[in-house]
């Protein structure tokens, strides 16, 4: 990337917050976001489980963007709708969110199920993105899920059921996750942020509990990728704009690995976009944004410096 977008990289002034706005996507209420600045529009959809304010440290490190971070439904402050919830609501709830705002030729980032969520946003409204960035995504559907298993990590799917569902303060989940992986290799603040978001006052007594229940979060990943569209067919071959995928290193066959060690990205799924790009980070976990966020920050910049010098409005 440029040396300019390199020195660009500041953050916003101490104690600034985004406004929080709210959403209709399919009659659910979504909350969103929005981090001011007059700059190009940035996109950021979040992880299966996470939530719009675990992208804090990103959105710091972005001052002068207008940056929108979404609560997917089931997660965060939006509504939590009957699960089981197939992965092409996701992907409308982030096309919702762009047309309610009118966004033009924004940058679209994802993470992970984020990363399949923007895809489809941005096939189904393609003049409101003018490029996207894909961290470690999940994308499988068709033909492009050729091993079932390679976007569910090694052993999460039959823990996320149990997940311990009440805690008594953000602090005490700080304090369980500091010393364990893969929250220990986290960039310092993301897992208190992680935390603060990540919990609702419990509705039935003291304490609190996540924001997305562990039912629903083991139907995601129940559904992995899964949506009424062929992901490689009918949607990537919709996206027009220049996609960057950075990917983490991929298990070895035979290989004993803790669960988002390794990434779940088919290596070859740049090639399959029209104007693909695509990144090793072998040295990451699957927890790239919260891993470095300053480097996710560098290519959201390099992509907004790159559509302002071709032109395209915002």
């Amino acid at each position: 990337m440029a040396d300019a977008v390199e020195q660009q990289l500041a953050s916003r002034p101490e104690g600034e917050e985004p406004s929080e706005l709210r959403v209709d996507s399919d009659g659910l209420v979504l909350s969103v976001f929005e981090w001011a600045g007059e700059g190009r529009p940035v996109v950021l959809t979040h992880a299966t489980g996470f939530h719009a304010r675990t992208w804090d440290t990103v959105a710091r490190l972005l001052p002068g963007q207008r940056v929108i971070a979404i609560d997917l439904r089931g997660h965060g402050r939006s509504d939590n709708p009957e699960p089981p919830i197939g992965w092409d609501h996701f992907g409308a709830d982030v096309a919702a969110v762009v047309r309610s705002l009118d966004l033009q030729r924004a940058v679209g980032v994802g993470h992970s199920m984020g990363g399949h969520s923007t895809t489809v946003a941005a096939a189904r409204e393609p003049g409101r993105f003018a490029s996207l960035l894909l961290l470690d995504p999940v994308m499988r559907g068709g033909p492009a899920s050729a091993d079932p298993e390679a976007a569910r990590p090694s052993g999460a799917f039959e823990f996320i059921a149990k997940r311990r569902n009440e805690w008594a303060s953000p602090e005490e989940m700080v304090e369980r996750f500091r010393d364990r992986f893969p929250y220990n290799v986290w960039a310092p603040g993301v897992l208190e942020d992680y935390a603060r978001g990540g919990l609702l006052p419990n509705p039935d007594g003291d304490g609190f509990v996540l924001a997305c229940p562990p039912a629903i979060e083991a139907s995601i990943y129940g559904s992995a990728g899964s949506g009424s569209a062929d992901l490689e067919t009918e949607v990537i071959p919709q996206v027009r704009v220049p996609v960057r995928v950075v990917r983490a290193r991929q298990r070895q066959p035979g290989e004993e690995a803790p669960p988002f060690a390794t990434s779940p990205t088919r290596p070859d799924l740049a090639s399959l976009f029209a104007d693909g790009h695509d990144v090793l980070r072998p040295e990451m976990s699957h927890f790239i944004p919260m891993q470095d966020p300053a480097f996710v920050a560098r290519h959201i910049l390099d992509l907004a410096a790159s559509a302002d010098a071709a032109g395209l409005n915002r």
